[in-house]
This record gives C-alpha cells, sequence and structure tokens, in this order.
C-alpha cells in the first residue's frame, strides 16, 4: 500500500509579525524584541487637558497621572516606576512648586523611555513637560500626545501584550 506524503515543513512565522514592521515615521526597531509589555491606552489629549477635568474640579487630572505611570510600569516591568509616589508628590508637595517641576520631569523621562522601549524615536523632552506645566497646565496635553504615539504603535487594546525593544 502507498504511503501519504508529508508535504515540506513551512518556515513558521514570528509569534507577532507587527512586531518588526516599521513604526509611523518610516522608524525601524533595532534587533529583535527583549521583552514583552503590557499595550497603553490612548486617550484625547484635549479632553485630557480641559475637557475633563473642567468637569471633574481638577479630579481628573489627578487621576490620570496616576493612570499614565500605572500604565508605563505596566507597559515595561524591566523599570521601576511608581504609580503612587508621583501622584502623592502632587497631591502633598504642590503647593512647593518645584516638587511638581521634579515629578513632571521625571514622568517625561519615563515615556521617553517608553517610546525607545516600543521602537519608536525618543521624541519627548522631559524639560518640555514641567516648562509646559507652567503654561496654563499644557503639560497633560503635551505628555497625552507623546504616550498617544506608543499606543498607536502598536494599535491593539489596553493591556494587550506588546513587545519591547532594548
Amino acid at each position: 500500500m502507498g504511503q501519504s506524503q508529508v508535504p515540506p515543513a513551512r518556515p513558521v512565522p514570528p509569534a507577532r509579525p507587527d512586531a518588526l514592521l516599521p513604526a509611523p515615521g518610516g522608524h525601524i526597531p533595532t534587533g529583535r524584541p527583549v521583552a514583552d509589555g503590557a499595550a497603553m491606552k490612548k486617550r484625547n489629549p484635549i479632553a485630557v487637558w480641559i475637557g475633563l477635568p473642567l468637569i471633574t474640579l481638577g479630579i481628573y487630572s489627578l487621576v490620570w497621572y496616576y493612570k499614565i505611570n500605572k500604565e508605563m510600569a505596566a507597559f515595561d516591568r524591566r523599570k521601576e516606576i511608581s504609580a503612587v509616589g508621583p501622584l502623592l508628590v502632587i497631591i502633598f508637595l504642590g503647593w512647593t512648586v518645584i516638587a511638581p517641576i521634579i515629578s513632571f520631569h521625571n514622568t517625561g523621562k519615563s515615556i521617553r523611555e517608553a517610546q525607545r522601549s516600543a521602537g519608536l524615536p525618543e521624541t519627548c523632552n522631559p524639560l518640555l513637560c514641567w516648562v509646559l506645566g507652567l503654561v496654563f497646565g499644557l503639560h497633560t496635553f503635551y505628555m497625552q500626545s507623546e504616550l498617544n504615539k506608543i499606543a498607536d504603535r502598536f494599535g491593539v487594546e489596553p493591556g494587550t501584550t506588546v513587545p519591547l525593544f532594548a
């Protein structure tokens, strides 16, 4: 009796073919993914900056600041990012002016590092984060716009596992 022929093995594609696609703007991540993280949520920067804070009498700004730090910590677990610390600085030391400036600067650095981990160009400027904080609170608009670049890079639901680069 005849034996059935087994077709030749096909090459197995990468687990996440989107990991090797160029990022928006044509930037291609170098190397292979080195870790996994949780995708971040894309938010409307205008709603974050003025809409929701007006409706909630400023409470949303605090909630947003906590959420973005928590999302960055989940996005890249290789980095130690506190979600509560920056919020406590704003709540209890906001009157000192210098403490929020340092907090916004550090959050800007975290955003820049998250952009690098996503395989994107590092466009977030920590200096601009705190300077815009002194100009009508525009730091929220700027930071959320920079975070949206990371969310757009992957284009998946928040919390979905995404590849991270060195």
